[in-house]
């Protein structure tokens, strides 16, 4: 049976930031799949802006988290970005990485992978300045809210990029739908969408909490990206096994498309 969906007032209530970057994002070898999950991302995201060229002057991340891995081939190609996330927690704790205060979390090896696809693994220490400078704003977002940003009204981007957000906010296939067109209202068109979801997931739990959301297959997302006016320009989806203990996702896709 599909876990209750987790409404925004209770991702507000009870996501726990720490927990979750500890529990997801460790990228140790004990967390086998978790770190697949993290590699395949990092490596769909480094093919789209450092292989595919994908570039311009501002990058808008939908529902950022209180991560930072998903902006560390995009810092290469933005001059600025702008990070979005619905609870304070999380944007909270972005501040304090990016504040550099201790105890935040350590990202070091994460982006050490990066580095080394990009032909340098030493270069870490820059890469993470260079994430530091890029991060102009660091904002609240609701997709589900037509204008996102709202009370704010931003020039359209050139780039939106969302890992592992609309699935989690979006009760239904309508209101899936919906945030889709919400986020799409921020990119210029032509500008390109870069979207990685979690395929035929139904929860997963941090702690003893247990989150749930929208079971997607990958045909349901294709179509959806194209229905908000998106033509794709190419999917990668990969296949993962996780404990059952802690998530039922069976797999992530990572599409990249153009605004019509």
């Amino acid at each position: 049976m599909a876990a209750p969906f987790s409404d925004k007032a209770f991702y507000a209530q009870h996501f726990d930031p720490k927990g979750y970057l500890e529990t997801y994002y460790s990228f140790s070898s004990k967390k086998e799949a978790e770190k697949a999950l993290t590699i395949f991302t990092l490596n769909t995201l480094h093919k789209a802006f450092t292989v595919g060229g994908i570039k311009g002057d501002t990058l808008i991340d939908i529902g950022s988290g209180p991560t930072i891995y998903q902006f560390l081939s995009a810092c290469e190609s933005f001059r600025e970005i702008i990070a979005t996330d619905y609870t304070d927690g999380n944007r909270e704790e972005m501040q304090r990485w990016l504040r550099k205060e201790p105890g935040a979390f350590d990202w070091s090896s994460v982006v050490k992978y990066v580095c080394e696809l990009e032909g340098d693994r030493e270069k870490w220490a820059q890469k993470e300045e260079k994430v530091h400078r890029s991060i102009k704003q660091v904002l609240k977002c609701d997709v589900t809210q037509p204008n996102p940003l709202a009370p704010l009204s931003l020039p359209p981007a050139d780039c939106l990029l969302s890992t592992y957000c609309l699935e989690l906010a979006s009760k239904d296939l309508p209101a899936f739908r919906s945030a889709l067109k919400n986020i799409s209202s921020l990119l210029k068109p032509g500008g390109h969408l870069i979207l990685a979801t979690a395929l035929e997931l139904t929860f997963y739990m941090i702690g003893q909490c247990q989150f749930g959301c929208l079971y997607l297959e990958q045909e349901d997302l294709e179509k959806a990206v194209k229905e908000a006016g998106f033509d794709i320009e190419w999917v990668e989806a990969a296949r993962l096994s996780f404990p059952l203990s802690l998530i039922d996702m069976k797999g992530a896709c990572t599409i990249v498309a153009v605004k019509r």
